[in-house]
């Protein structure tokens, strides 16, 4: 069987949380682990450091400040967020970045706290990880400031056109792709250039409990998505891609260890 990673799951503070453990079995019997629980907000990173530690090898963690907290974003943000970068468990600053699709925050104190947070990730030599929608061009202008100095830059949930691919690859990005490929509505943008990402910089994501596959077969009964269902996913994107699910899982996999610095782990398996 494949080995998958999941490099984006919200477990914290979603329908997901309260069946945790069978979530976590569930995707381990389907060959997903571990899985990379994403911090939205400094409360909820705390959260999900204290569930990974919980788990340890299972999950691990990103802590940041989404977008949509940008307006919590204040003087004591960066220090609060340097504290809990450091922990156990946390491979990656995020997810921070800008959207200007839903402005839950205003614009300028999304760009404030996408800066602050870049910033502390070059401090620390840490990736990141981000969200960007409907805000490509403030995005790369933010970005390509920080870029050379950071040890890794992944740009999560990538649903974005030829032309916006093409920058983020210059930029040296690597991109998350979902099930938002297997929606014959919304991703056929999506499904005609995946193939054009480089071996090396995509990886594979649920986004879960969002983005649950339209295409899969049978339909599962529960509308939420889960980390079990990223095999379909992967199988989806190689086919796309012309390459045997085998081969692309591996790559995926291997580039997702490398990103978040679980090589250990992709060795010993």
């Amino acid at each position: 069987m494949p080995s998958y990673i999941d490099i984006a799951v919200n477990l914290v503070g979603s329908v997901l949380e309260k069946d945790l453990p069978l979530v976590i079995e569930r995707a381990r019997d389907k060959g997903v682990s571990p899985l990379i629980v994403i911090g939205s907000s400094l409360e909820e990173s705390q959260q999900a450091i204290t569930c990974s530690q919980h788990y340890p090898n299972a999950l691990y963690t990103t802590t940041g400040v989404h977008p949509h907290h940008a307006s919590e974003w204040d003087k004591d943000s960066p220090l609060s967020l340097r504290h809990l970068a450091q922990q156990a468990n946390v491979v990656a600053i995020g997810e921070c970045g800008l959207d200007y699709n839903r402005d839950f925050s205003p614009r300028p104190k999304q760009r404030e706290a996408f800066a602050a947070q870049l910033t502390l990730a070059v401090e620390l030599q840490m990736p990141v990880l981000m969200h960007e929608r409907d805000a490509h061009e403030d995005f790369v202008a933010i970005l390509k400031e920080y870029r050379p100095h950071l040890p890794g830059a992944l740009l999560h949930c990538f649903t974005g056109n030829g032309e916006q691919l093409a920058n983020y690859i210059e930029m040296d990005l690597h991109l998350g792709i979902t099930g938002w490929v297997c929606d014959e509505r919304r991703g056929q943008q999506l499904a005609a250039i995946v193939a054009d990402i480089p071996a090396n910089r995509i990886m594979i994501e649920t986004d879960s409990p969002y983005l649950l596959p339209r295409s899969m077969r049978p339909k599962p009964k529960s509308s939420k998505n889960e980390p079990q269902y990223l095999p379909y996913i992967c199988q989806t994107i190689a086919k796309l891609r012309g390459e045997t699910e085998k081969d692309f899982a591996a790559q995926a996999y291997h580039n997702s260890c490398e990103f978040f610095g679980l090589q250990a782990e992709y060795e010993a398996i």
